[in-house]
């Protein structure tokens, strides 16, 4: 008998591909310089400085380029369309920088010089500065606030504190003078310096300095001719020596605060009562 043939069926096995996933490139951010404002733009000299003409320099000058890493020679003329002599083409004629009667007003399309002065130049605020009209007024606000807060301070204090202010300003003076008197010039003293106001209106060792004064003043306590010692107004006893450099009621205020000077503090503020 023949033999029958084995057939054999192939079986396909799926071949799985597996989907290669690529790392995504980071993008590559750039930075953006700032834009250049166009605007019309003044400049004057520091310290209110106002001759009838001044000249500063606009050649020979540089300005380190903090991205190349070396120093550009600057020049400022009139054609052409950079101030950095290493990007100039052709001839170059130069042009003057004049201040007159102080200020320099510069249009919107001489942009050349413009960020000549405003970015580069090496005597920028130091001989002269741009005017910006926006951060002038953010100062005057915070000046006026300050005022503001000065004020109501000065309204709200209380008569000892107010004299112990007023004392840092005019001295014993402040004894002889009335409440309103005392209270007219603190807010005086408060509106034309606001910020020295609230200085000392927070600083604890004012009213303490002041109440040293008032106890001397009054003879309760003594301070020696040589300012170098406090004791007792009454019998003389030596209360505490002031360290050398140091003003005397300075020193008395940072004593009380001591355990021993608290005592002191408390036995006077009886007698002053």
């Amino acid at each position: 008998m023949a033999k029958k043939k084995e057939t054999k069926e192939k079986v396909e096995v799926p071949v799985v591909e597996t989907p290669v996933v690529e790392t995504p490139k980071p993008k590559k951010t750039e930075i953006k310089k700032p834009e250049w404002e166009m605007k019309d733009r003044m400049y004057y000299l520091t310290h209110n400085r106002s001759p009838l003409t001044y000249l500063i320099r606009g050649s020979n000058i540089f300005w380190f380029d903090e991205e190349a890493g070396y120093e550009r020679e600057l020049k400022y003329t009139s054609n052409q369309r950079t101030s950095f002599v290493d990007e100039m083409k052709g001839d170059q004629r130069l042009e003057h920088i004049i201040f007159e009667n102080g200020g320099l007003f510069v249009p919107k399309n001489k942009t050349v010089l413009q960020k000549l002065l405003s970015l580069y130049h090496p005597h920028r605020d130091k001989l002269f500065y741009e005017h910006k009209p926006a951060e002038v007024a953010e100062h005057q606000i915070d000046i006026l606030e300050m005022e503001i807060e000065a004020l109501n301070a000065a309204r709200n204090i209380d008569i000892d504190m107010a004299e112990a202010i007023m004392r840092v300003e005019v001295g014993s003076k402040v004894s002889e003078m009335s409440s309103k008197e005392l209270k007219r010039d603190l807010l005086l003293y408060a509106k034309r310096n606001p910020e020295l106001f609230l200085e000392l209106a927070n600083d604890e060792n004012v009213g303490l300095r002041n109440f040293g004064i008032k106890a001397t003043e009054m003879g309760l306590l003594k301070l020696s001719s040589d300012q170098r010692t406090f004791s007792w107004g009454s019998n003389d006893r030596k209360l505490m020596n002031v360290p050398f450099d140091e003003h005397p009621y300075s020193a008395l205020a940072a004593w009380f605060k001591t355990d021993e000077g608290m005592e002191i503090y408390s036995n006077i503020e009886k007698r002053l009562n």
